[in-house]
This record gives C-alpha cells, structure tokens and sequence, in this order.
C-alpha cells in the first residue's frame, strides 16, 4: 500500500500498529471494513503493513477524542465519567452495539 499516492478525503490518517487488522481498526474508530478498503484501494486485509497509514472516513469522530472501553465499560459509566450522556454517545457512534461493547474499541466522546 503506498498512502502517498493514493489522495485522502478526508485527511484523516491512522499509523498501523502490531496487531492491527482491518477488523479492529473499524470497531476501533466505529466505521466498517468496506468503507476501510473504499478509501485505501491499496491495501492487502490479510498484511497490513506496520508503519503505514489508513486513511479514515471524515465522520469518524469530530472532536478527534476517543475513550477506550476496558472490559466491563458500560455506555452509562463511560458517560457518567465523562460528563456526557448515553443518548449523546449514541448519536456519535451510530455503529455501536451499546449490549455489546468490545475490549480496545474506541467510543467517540463530544468535545
């Protein structure tokens, strides 16, 4: 994948890390695979190279501020401890599962 080449619309960019699989990274920022491999028509899902950068869809999370849930986060406690409301998480990440949250998963916050 060669990132360089490839314009971003958005210009929002991640840094692959060791580990990193497209799966992760869209419950990560709450976007999808297909919209992942939409805007990085380069990239191999199966080697992800360490070191490059993804690009990532524009409404991925406006304030760019993100709480990552540890096991046993839930929404109510994440907005409790933010001065939030669940309703507002919600509305910024229409993607999420509020049943269902997952260890690492990036839950967008209002700025």
């Amino acid at each position: 994948m060669q990132t360089s080449q490839v314009p971003c619309p958005s210009g929002l960019f991640l840094r692959i890390a060791p580990g990193d699989t497209l799966f992760l990274i869209a419950l990560r920022i709450g976007t999808t695979v297909d919209e992942l491999l939409r805007l990085n028509p380069g990239v191999e899902p199966e080697s992800l190279p360490v070191g490059e950068l993804l690009c990532l869809p524009e409404r991925v999370c406006p304030s760019r501020i993100f709480w990552e849930v540890a096991p046993g986060d839930t929404l109510f406690e994440i907005a409790r401890a933010t001065g939030t409301t669940v309703e507002k998480l919600l509305e910024l990440n229409p993607g999420v599962n509020p049943l269902n949250l997952q260890a690492g998963q990036a839950i967008c916050l209002p700025g």
